[in-house]
């Protein structure tokens, strides 16, 4: 972790968030080559709307965010990591279907976040959404408490980890009957990749510059 984040305020991650985004270029750094298409794309038109949290808080002195191993349900994203976070509901921001989501997963009091700005869209073409990811900050470590429905692990991540070249790993895997190579921070023994991956590697690099 750069030197400087280690007493990094709210205040300049809010700074930093108002400054241009790195976007598709930090994307890029985590993504798996046959992703690199469908991220320069227009999303397509019909694409579902959802909103995903980086929930900052400090424990024990250190800066963290939570993310969450997904129930396995069938779903698309079953047992895969990510942030918090889910479809928008008509007349809510992305801000606030954010801060929703976080609320009914993993505890976290929606009141007691202040968001601090807001990171590039990235569309993930097997469940056709296009998520928006916000930052916010929580002035103490948030009481979790998760829905056993929808999470089936809580990770608590120093923000440190983000900044260690070692946890950037590289390896090839099988999806859809091809084997490709895929980018990924080790965290623990859980591997974030696809959009969490990516999301993370914007907010890292943006943070370092």
């Amino acid at each position: 972790m750069p030197s400087a984040m280690r007493n990094v305020t709210p205040e300049d991650i809010r700074a930093a968030l108002q400054k241009p985004l790195p976007g598709l270029a930090a994307q890029i750094k985590l993504a798996p080559e046959y992703r690199i298409e469908s991220l320069r794309a227009t999303p397509p038109a019909d694409a579902r709307v959802a909103g995903v949290l980086i929930l900052l808080y400090q424990h024990d002195g250190v800066w963290h965010f939570p993310l969450i191993r997904r129930a396995e349900d069938g779903l698309t994203h079953s047992g895969q990591i990510s942030l918090p976070g889910g479809s928008q509901e008509a007349g809510e921001s992305l801000q606030e279907t954010a801060l929703r989501e976080a609320c009914e997963e993993i505890g976290a009091a929606c009141a007691d976040v202040e968001v601090l700005g807001q990171l590039s869209p990235i569309y993930i073409p097997p469940s056709n959404f296009l998520v928006t990811p916000t930052v916010g900050y929580a002035d103490r470590r948030p009481d979790f408490r998760c829905d056993p429905r929808e999470v089936a692990e809580l990770i608590e991540v120093p923000l440190s980890a983000l900044f260690d070249r070692d946890v950037v790993k590289r390896e090839p895997w099988t999806l859809r009957g091809v084997t490709v190579e895929v980018p990924f921070y080790q965290i623990g023994p859980h591997k974030v990749w696809g959009a969490t991956a990516m999301i993370l590697s914007e907010f890292s690099l943006l943070l370092a510059e």
